[in-house]
């Protein structure tokens, strides 16, 4: 029954994103599985890759990597001119691929209409804090490899928008303006595209960034939204 409801609801809607088994297409609105479907792409670079073609997303595949435990295969480095219009800074940053298309999702269908609802401005540049690291959480000694080890996660430090408005995670995240209220909206909207998100309000160690990942955890895995 529960199966036939969905069935009817997300065809009666119009809207094949929010159904487990239609294709991903990173041009349509973000679904209910969207995040799960994004998530999947850390199983198959070659879809991924062609899901950004297809969405008119200019890149660069990459090399593959290995150092030791750490690596990846997918990798991608988002360049300028197709339908994306926001830079990453610093620039030239690889990334793996499923954060790449979550990344585009992000803009078009997040930060550009948090942008505008805010500032009545444009996002021109997001900047980060790197991908790839070669490190365990937290950079320990000892216990689980980061996402940042396969380069499937990206540290996101602020933002420069159209206006000339800067805004900064680290000095902008508490306080009830509109930078603030800026910040929430864009960080509850990537937890519908990320297996991973999160922000100063996880722990002290995320002060002055979001962090977002697309951590394999299975068809059922936990997710995480902080």
């Amino acid at each position: 029954m529960a199966t036939l409801a969905l069935i009817a609801w997300g065809t009666l809607r119009g809207r094949p994103q929010d159904l487990p088994w239609t294709p991903l297409d990173l041009g349509q609105p973000v679904g209910l599985f969207t995040g799960r479907k994004l998530t999947a792409l850390t199983e198959d670079a070659a879809l991924c890759r062609g899901l950004l073609t297809q969405a008119g997303v200019r890149f660069t595949a990459l090399p593959a990597r290995r150092d030791g435990r750490c690596g990846y295969d997918d990798a991608v480095r988002l360049t300028d001119g197709g339908a994306r219009n926001t830079a990453l800074s610093p620039a030239n940053l690889g990334i793996a691929c499923p954060v790449a298309a979550a990344l585009t999702m992000w803009e078009w269908d997040v930060l550009a209409p948090a942008a505008r609802r805010h500032f009545d401005a444009r996002v021109i540049r997001v900047d980060h804090y790197g991908s790839y690291s070669c490190r365990r959480l937290y950079g320990r000694a000892a216990g689980a490899w980061s996402e940042h080890s396969t380069a499937d996660a990206i540290d996101i430090a602020g933002f420069a928008l159209s206006d000339g408005t800067r805004i900064s995670i680290a000095r902008d995240w508490k306080g009830a303006g509109a930078k603030a209220a800026f910040l929430r909206e864009v960080r509850d909207g990537a937890c519908g595209l990320f297996a991973t998100v999160l922000s100063p309000d996880y722990n002290a160690a995320h002060r002055d960034h979001f962090h977002l990942d697309q951590a394999a955890r299975g068809a059922r895995g936990w997710r995480a939204c902080r």
